[in-house]
Order: structure tokens, then C-alpha cells, then sequence
């Protein structure tokens, strides 16, 4: 604990340097004499009652002369501020997303399941970005606008569910309404994350000319393959993700493209996207007094009414 203002200590002896300088200037011989008992009934009785007071004031003093001084102590706190990036994460939904081929504490996993625990923990960490998410299958649409509150985004995430938007994979629709909400924003860096684990079946357009359209428009399109099997080594396999399209995306949208086998691949991924989108939470903390003031305040206060009660009484 330090002082911020130390010198305010040296009026701790102002009390008793006034009462040296009064008593010094006392008189010494009475103008009037008058006998010792005649104005006794009006004088203050004099003795413990009357120490107990000064020894009031004086420690009223001393607490309001420490609360002059400025006691306080070095404090650190987070430094969240508005980074002035946009992320949405475009979230697959369609019905492939159940299957089991993650492996977590030796339990098997849903695809969805294991996106839902890292994506959640992703975007939870990313304080001081705005936030949102698109989730499609057949159709695509805005599940959490882009916000400050990653907190909703996390939920949103958390408790999305297969088959509300379809059973389908929209790859292009789902890309596109993220891309149509980033045109309108104000934000400095526009950033789209696609997670898909299927082949676009569903698109009125190719992914590749949307990706590229956004990128035009200064949206980096990042891609994230999800499953063990893809069609360039399971060409006949019907759970199989379309690897190198989803990679052709994020090449033509200026991005990178995550192959994501396991629950190790998904972890590394969350962990290199947040190398190539640098999280606005990792600054070195912030340095700051916090003041202590308020507490010989609040004493001499206090021990100020204390006696002012104690004396009506």
C-alpha cells in the first residue's frame, strides 16, 4: 500500500500546535473578577467524560487526515476493448452432423457435439470482437446477430439443433447470407468461418463465386472439413466431406482451409485460428491504483456523529 499524497501527514500535529498557539494567548489576568462559585453550574463538568471527547476528536482527526493522504494499492485489470473485427461462424446443420466419428475421453461424439464444445469455447474467448452466427441446411439463416455478448453467442451455439433449418447441406446459401449480413458492416476486419462436414447439395449458386464475391468486398473466408472420410479417398462414401471444395473456398475467399479428423485436429484448429485472428484478449493487463480513501473517511465520519450523539445525550 502506498500514499498518493504523503505530505498530507504532516497535519497530523495541526491540533496540537492550535492549542499551544491558544494557550498562548491566553490572558494573563482577568479583566473581571468575579468569585470562583458563581458560574460553576454553567461550566461543563470536567473530567473522564470530557478526556473520552478529545480522545474522539483526535482519532477523528488522525482518520481524516490518513483519508487526506490517499492510501491505495496497485490493482491489475483486463483490457477489453472493441477490436474492431466481425466474425460469423456459418454452421452446418444438416443431418450428417449426428453421426458419431469423434472420440472424446474414450466416449464416441457426434460431429455436432464436438463442434458445439470447441466452437463454443472459441467464440466465449473472443471478448472485445463482434460476434455472430448463421447456422443452415436446406435454408441458411441468422441464428445470433453479431454482437459484444459472446456469451449468447456460445449459447446459441450450444443448443442449436439438427433439423431446424433442414436435413440438408446449403453450403452456398449458408455462406452467402453471412457475406449479405457482412456487407452492411462498419467493421474494419470482416472475417466468415464455414463449418461444413457434407457436399453442397443444395445451392443455387457455387460457394467458390460467393467466397470470391466476399472477398472482393474485404470478407476473409476461412473453411473447417469435418470428418474422418472425404471424397477424394471415399469417392463412394456417402458420409464423405467434400475436402477440396471446402478448401477451394477458403483459397478463392483469401482464407485458410482446416482438415479436421479428430477431436486433437479440432483443437489445433481452434488454436491456429486464433493465431491467424489474433484474439483481442491477449494484451498485457492493465495497471491501476485503486484508492483506499473511503475508509478513514468513513471512520472519522462516523466517530464525528459518534461523539455529536453521545454529547446531545
Amino acid at each position: 500500500m502506498t500514499l498518493a499524497f504523503p505530505l498530507a501527514l504532516l497535519l497530523l500535529p495541526l491540533p496540537l500546535i492550535a492549542a499551544r498557539m491558544r494557550a498562548a494567548r491566553a490572558p494573563a489576568e482577568a479583566a473581571l473578577r468575579v468569585p470562583s462559585g458563581a458560574f460553576a453550574a454553567a461550566l461543563p463538568a470536567r473530567g473522564g467524560g470530557d478526556r473520552a471527547g478529545r480522545v474522539v476528536l483526535l482519532a477523528a482527526w488522525i482518520a481524516l487526515v490518513a483519508a487526506l493522504a490517499g492510501p491505495q494499492v496497485s490493482a491489475t485489470g483486463e483490457v477489453v476493448t472493441a477490436s474492431g473485427r466481425e466474425i460469423l461462424l456459418a454452421l452446418d446443420l444438416s443431418g450428417s452432423m449426428l453421426r458419431e466419428d469423434f472420440v472424446l475421453d474414450g466416449k464416441p461424439l457426434s460431429r455436432l457435439d464436438a463442434v458445439r464444445r470447441v466452437a463454443a469455447r472459441f467464440v466465449a474467448a473472443r471478448r472485445g470482437d463482434r460476434i455472430g452466427l448463421v447456422i443452415f441446411g436446406d435454408r441458411a439463416y441468422v441464428a445470433q446477430p453479431p454482437t459484444f455478448d459472446v456469451a449468447s453467442v456460445a449459447h446459441a451455439i450450444d443448443t442449436a439443433q439438427i433439423g431446424i433449418s433442414g436435413r440438408s447441406t446449403a453450403i452456398s446459401d449458408g455462406l452467402g447470407l453471412a457475406t449479405r449480413r457482412m456487407l452492411s458492416s462498419d467493421a474494419t476486419t470482416k472475417v466468415v468461418i464455414l463449418l461444413s462436414d457434407g457436399v453442397d447439395t443444395s445451392g443455387k449458386v457455387q460457394a467458390t463465386d460467393v467466397a470470391r464475391l466476399a472477398a472482393g468486398h474485404g470478407v476473409r473466408v476461412h473453411t473447417i472439413a469435418l470428418g474422418p472420410e472425404d471424397l477424394e479417398s471415399q469417392p463412394a462414401s456417402r458420409e464423405a466431406v467434400d475436402a477440396l471444395a471446402l478448401r477451394e473456398i477458403a483459397e478463392a475467399g483469401g482464407g485458410t482451409s482446416f482438415r479436421v479428423r479428430s477431436m486433437a485436429d479440432l483443437e489445433a484448429m481452434a488454436a491456429t485460428l486464433d493465431q491467424l485472428e489474433p484474439n483481442p484478449m491477449k494484451r498485457p493487463p492493465l495497471r491501476y491504483w485503486r484508492p483506499l480513501w473511503m475508509w478513514p473517511g468513513g471512520a472519522a465520519l462516523a466517530l464525528v456523529l459518534l461523539l455529536a450523539v453521545w454529547r446531545r445525550a
